[in-house]
């Protein structure tokens, strides 16, 4: 690009940052200096680069989706937290939201996650242990009990069971009096990630999609600040994928959503606003701040060029954060806070929407109250105190950092080509189906898993207090435990649920949900008359496994 058009896009810049709001908020170092908001080029200096790398709020959006950078609004702080019954983990949101949290996300348990209830067999052990325990519309209430849900961004992290999880959301702001077409946040909903690492799927490909286009078309019309999809590459990276395959299996995803809208009729620009994506933050600094820098590119020149998206925010990838959970160590376990404040760092430089930090004691058990405080305040010192928000992609221009956000971008570039050249009718759907039906990405990632081991194992690589340098005086943490008694309370208040219920009211609406699944129409409608029944998570989702039956991996060798 020559000088005049680097020019030229300056002063675009310039006018689009001039008319946006910016915080009240001190733009010096810590020595006083004033920065400017953005850096590029010098005056008059050609830099054939700058096609690729732009400016901030325009087109590739490689240095983010605004003009203004963090100087506009930073990240939100949002921590991911549920545990036991929704007593407690509403009290941990109280604390989150009261010590600076900007947003809540949901973890919700094992049985939940499998669309499951809390009394049944399968759920034995499990009740309340990895995330909170939600069976129906009232566990909902007592969630977000004294947290207005149309004031507060909500993301919650489901995929399988999404749409009853969903609907059950919907109706506990309903009880709140909440305009309903006011709500935002974000439902994960992403399948195809389920059957490519995660595992946590209840029925085959196709009615899963069903009912992810369903719900694309109710929010599209009905809440349109919503995004009813948050495609995961986190669980991908977390199941031993290199940052280039984590990438381009996100993206490859997110192409199969927007084919799936497109089938339904959607129109492109006002759908893709409603996509959203969640990336794992890993150790190699640069190689994430460059994954994130290439994932908004690609997002955004295959949005226009191959899809048809006309707009800015269709063409935008918005995106959250999670530090990488697998980096985590039960040895010496406060060199884990180290290691997630640099992670951190990477989402921030890399542009982030939002971000949850990991807490030091997460890979021995749910964070505690005081380490999930620190998990907090990490971000609050990231935000507050080191000057990374005065400047917008304070790194764009990096030699390093450019080469790398290229090199990854051909990378994923070439896994897109592989992914098609699988697929039946040339589509990206087609391919992703094909890839999980050969289990080709699960042996993809169970190489890059395997070689990154073997490197450990010969110590190639380096994991402080595992691998080298093993000695410490620290003790043992105090962990947070979840008490059996957890399980036995909620199985004995959903008992009491079921026997205060209008149980004809109940198998009326399952009844025509059932009938809605057979045919073709849209089934949020009838899910929410359910759930309003107080229809269970488990029985809502065991009538729609009768009628679609469940989904089984194929066994491999």
């Amino acid at each position: 690009m020559d000088a005049e058009q680097i020019a030229a896009g300056r002063s675009r810049w310039q006018q689009r940052y001039d008319a946006a709001r910016k915080r009240e908020a001190d733009f010096t170092t810590l020595s006083g200096t004033e920065v400017e908001p953005v850096y590029g080029p010098p005056e008059g200096v050609a830099d054939p680069r700058m096609e690729r790398i732009g400016w901030p709020g325009e087109f590739p959006f490689t240095r983010g989706l605004y003009a203004t950078g963090y100087r506009g609004r930073t990240w939100t702080i949002r921590q991911f937290a549920g545990f036991g019954n929704a007593e407690q983990t509403n009290e941990r949101y109280r604390m989150i939201l009261n010590g600076g949290g900007g947003g809540l996300s949901v973890a919700f348990d094992m049985p939940t996650l499998m669309g499951r209830d809390s009394d049944e067999p399968k759920s034995l052990g499990e009740v309340g242990h990895c995330g909170v325990a939600i069976d129906s519309a009232v566990d909902m209430d007592r969630l977000f009990k004294d947290i207005p849900l149309q004031d507060v961004t909500t993301s919650m992290t489901i995929s399988g069971p999404a749409v009853p999880a969903f609907c059950m959301y919907l109706v506990a702001a309903e009880r709140q009096g909440a305009d309903i077409s006011k709500l935002n946040g974000t439902l994960q909903t992403d399948i195809f990630k389920e059957y490519i690492a995660q595992k946590e799927w209840l029925f085959p490909p196709e009615p899963h999609l069903r009912l992810i286009g369903d719900l694309m078309e109710y929010c599209a019309t009905t809440i349109p600040a919503y995004k009813p999809l948050s495609v995961s590459g986190y669980h991908i990276r977390e199941a031993g994928s290199t940052a280039a395959q984590e990438l381009a299996y996100t993206l490859a995803d997110g192409f199969g959503y927007v084919e799936l809208g497109l089938s339904r009729g959607l129109d492109v620009d006002v759908f893709a606003p409603g996509l959203s994506f969640f990336f794992d933050s890993h150790l190699d600094f640069f190689e994430e701040i460059a994954k994130f820098r290439a994932a908004r590119r690609i997002w955004a020149r295959w949005l226009r060029d191959v899809y048809g998206a006309k707009t800015d925010k269709a063409q935008w990838l918005r995106f959250h954060t999670q530090t990488a959970g697998v980096s985590l160590t039960a040895q010496q376990p406060y060199n884990n806070v180290v290691r997630t404040a640099v992670e951190a760092l990477a989402a921030v430089l890399g542009g982030t929407n939002s971000l949850h930090t990991n807490a030091l004691d997460e890979t021995l058990a749910l964070p505690s109250e005081e380490s999930a405080e620190i998990a907090l305040r990490t971000q609050s010192v990231l935000m507050e105190e080191i000057g990374i928000t005065n400047v917008a992609d304070p790194l764009g221009g990096s030699w390093y950092v450019e080469a790398l956000t290229d090199a990854i971008e051909a990378e994923a570039e070439q896994i897109f080509a592989r992914i098609k050249e699988m697929s039946p009718d040339e589509t990206m759907t087609g391919g992703i189906l094909r890839g999980i039906e050969d289990g080709w990405f699960m042996a993809e990632i169970a190489d890059a898993a395997f070689e990154y081991q073997q490197k450990l194992e010969k110590s190639e690589k380096k994991i402080v207090g595992v691998n080298t340098l093993t000695d410490t005086v620290s003790g043992e943490l105090e962990i947070l435990r979840v008490s059996h008694e957890v399980e036995v309370e909620q199985c004995r208040v959903l008992a009491e649920r079921k026997g205060h219920r209008d149980e004809d009211r109940v198998r009326r609406t399952l009844s025509a949900l059932v009938e809605a699944a057979s045919g073709t129409g849209n089934l949020i409608e009838p899910m929410l008359e359910a759930v309003r029944a107080e229809a269970t998570m488990g029985e809502i989702c065991h009538v729609l496994r009768e009628q679609w039956g469940e989904y089984r991996e194929p066994a491999r060798f």
